[in-house]
């Protein structure tokens, strides 16, 4: 809802394109690892971006361990507005990307397929900081914006972290265990002629025509669904080893054609030179400005709300948009889910907490729900009214499927000109050939594989939903772009996020390497910590080949860091129980519990 014009920054600061941040100068300083991205979608929103010292060359692509990142803004008749970024609290022992995974439960889940705790590839926690980062400052502008007070804002990795393994501690923290129990193994496949590749599908039946037209015995079919349909879960999937087997005894061509006759896909597993050199370099996110808007607004009451007062409708499934809507409710919004008859079929999905599901409570908690069958006139009228009181429309539906039900943005800002209509989707129209837009697919499609694991390891993607959460990330940066856009121009506007549009985020820097024919891969034992005898300790990156001359596996983890701290090098003890991180001291934020006893992360940043 628009703020009058005579309160407005564009009064007196007119805005006529798509790049909400126009007029705008900022200033980013510290290390680079925590301020790249920071840089990088400041300038795509149009800040004029002024970059300061990175800090040294502690970090793995720059940046020194430890230090903080600062970011100042002003211009576009704003009040000035700060920003610090951090890895975590001060004396936490939280210096870097690989102890901020150590300590929050990253290395844990990503290395269930392998049953070790191992850390990612790619700097998984800056990239989301970098995006919280500018979520917060973006937050900050739309409060200004409204004509509430001006916030500083403060994001932390850990915090990225928490919120990033949030359903995986849910699922831990519920009143029962797991439908399928947490195992090493999984996709991805390898045919006869050597073609390791990605395979998806939703559906129980397409997954057992796929297996049949391989001739693979039946009751390897039969025990293989489950832990395939849950890997998203618990990210792991062990189902039967005669499954990789039969897949080795086909070439690609026969897979292929078993995925086309069975309604399953596949995905050959691409790799980051190839994805490097079809690289467009297009925007994580796109922004069109739409029909003149009338609505106003009140102000927020205070600066860690400033979205208070403003709605935001719903309609998404799984992870990336309601990982979106949840943020925004977060920032004050009011948030109304639109679910099928008899509600979201998720909610039902194990563990639970008081009876609902403890993975759907991270993402959906504080929400409101409203039923209505959108496959009928009735439903969609249902739908409209609720559009027509709506600041935002949020979905993630197949593409064409809005259009179709006559639910694209052209049909609802003719109902609501001052909406902010937004797309979470998968590839953004981007590629001809892309498949199933889901996370593993989307992960080998970009040769995400190749980055999350070092040198000398198969290159398989993660089973951690690294790119359903920064999509979410993404998504919500962009609606908040949007709310700014409409606050400074008095537009309704359109905002498409993606999948790849997240993928290509996180793996720049290994895009980079590629395209300069270096190795974009890290080196062979990266981020892999060290065995103790009751657990594992993690090194900084800038610590890890010094700490690794020590051997530490008969010392206790409490001995072993007392020794490679005697020794001047930083590390710290990797959580291996989620459970544990109730009550972990190195953590910036408490974690809480839910009205349902689920555990609940604290908020990924903060705005005072």
């Amino acid at each position: 809802m628009v703020p009058p014009p005579a309160t407005r920054p564009e009064a007196r600061t007119p805005l006529d394109t798509a790049r909400p941040l126009d007029a705008l100068d900022f200033r980013v300083g510290g290390p680079t690892a925590l301020t790249r991205v920071v840089s990088d979608h400041l300038r795509r929103l149009g800040a004029r971006v002024h970059d300061g010292d990175g800090g040294g060359a502690g970090g793995v692509d720059g940046g020194a361990g430890g230090a903080d990142g600062t970011i100042e803004g002003d211009g576009g008749g704003f009040a000035p507005l700060t920003a610090r970024t951090a890895w975590g609290a001060s004396g936490s022992g939280i210096e870097d990307e690989a102890t901020a995974q150590a300590v929050t439960g990253v290395m844990a889940v990503h290395g269930r397929r392998h049953g070790t705790p191992r850390g990612t590839g790619v700097d998984l926690l800056a990239t989301a900081t970098g995006v919280l980062t500018v979520q917060g400052l973006l937050a900050a502008l739309v409060g200004q914006a409204r004509g509430g007070p001006a916030a500083r804002v403060t994001t932390t990795a850990d915090r990225a972290g928490l919120l990033t393994v949030s359903q995986y501690l849910a699922a831990a923290g519920a009143d029962e265990p797991e439908a399928v129990e947490p195992a090493p193994g999984g996709p991805p496949f390898t045919s006869a002629d050597g073609v390791g590749f990605e395979l998806e599908t939703l559906d129980p039946e397409a997954w057992a025509a796929f297996w049949r037209a391989l001739a693979a015995p039946a009751e390897a079919i039969r025990a293989g669904w489950r832990p395939f349909q849950f890997r998203y879960a618990t990210a792991g999937a062990a189902f039967p080893t005669v499954l990789h087997e039969v897949t080795r005894g086909h070439p690609w061509t026969r897979v292929r054609e078993a995925a086309a006759l069975s309604g399953a896909e596949v995905c050959r597993l691409r790799t980051l030179a190839e994805r490097a050199r079809e690289d467009d370099g297009a925007d994580p996110w796109t922004l069109r400005l739409l029909g003149p808007g009338h609505r106003q607004d009140g102000a927020p009451s205070q600066p860690a709300r400033p979205l208070s007062g403003l709605t935001v409708l719903e309609a998404g499934r799984r992870i990336q948009a309601p990982l979106a809507a949840h943020l925004l409710g977060l920032l004050g919004a009011r948030v109304i889910r639109i679910e099928p008859p008899g509600g979201d079929p998720l909610r039902g999905m194990p563990p639970a907490c008081g009876g609902i599901s403890a993975r759907w409570l991270a993402l959906n908690r504080g929400k409101t729900a409203v039923e209505a069958d959108i496959t009928s006139p009735a439903g969609r009228r249902r739908l409209r009214g609720l559009v027509a009181e709506a600041d935002v429309f949020l979905h993630n539906w197949a593409p064409g499927k809005a259009a179709a039900l006559g639910l694209d943005a052209e049909h609802l800002t003719a109902l609501n000109p001052s909406l902010v209509y937004a797309h979470t989707g998968s590839w953004a129209g981007r590629l001809d050939d892309a498949p199933m837009g889901t996370d593993f697919m989307v992960q080998a499609r970009t040769g995400a594989g190749e980055a999350v694991h070092p040198s000398g390891e198969p290159p398989v993607p993660s089973l951690m939903t690294l790119l359903d959460v920064l999509g979410g990330l993404h998504g919500t940066e962009a609606v908040l772009a949007g709310l700014l856009l409409r606050a400074r121009t008095g537009h309704g506007v359109r905002v498409d996020s993606s999948l790849l549009g997240a993928a290509d985020t996180l793996l720049a820097p290994a895009l980079r390497r590629a395209a300069t024919g270096a190795d974009p891969r890290r080196p062979a034992g990266f981020r892999h910590p060290l065995r103790t005898s009751d657990g594992w300790v993690a090194p900084t990156d800038a610590s890890a080949t010094a700490a690794s001359a020590h051997d530490v596996t008969g010392m206790c983890t409490e001995d072993a860091l007392d020794l490679l701290r005697g020794h001047g090098l930083t590390a710290t003890a990797v959580t291996t129980a989620l459970s544990a991180l109730h009550h972990d001291p190195r953590l910036s934020g408490p974690i809480g519990r839910d009205a349902h006893g689920a555990p609940a992360v604290p908020d990924p940043w903060s705005l005072t």
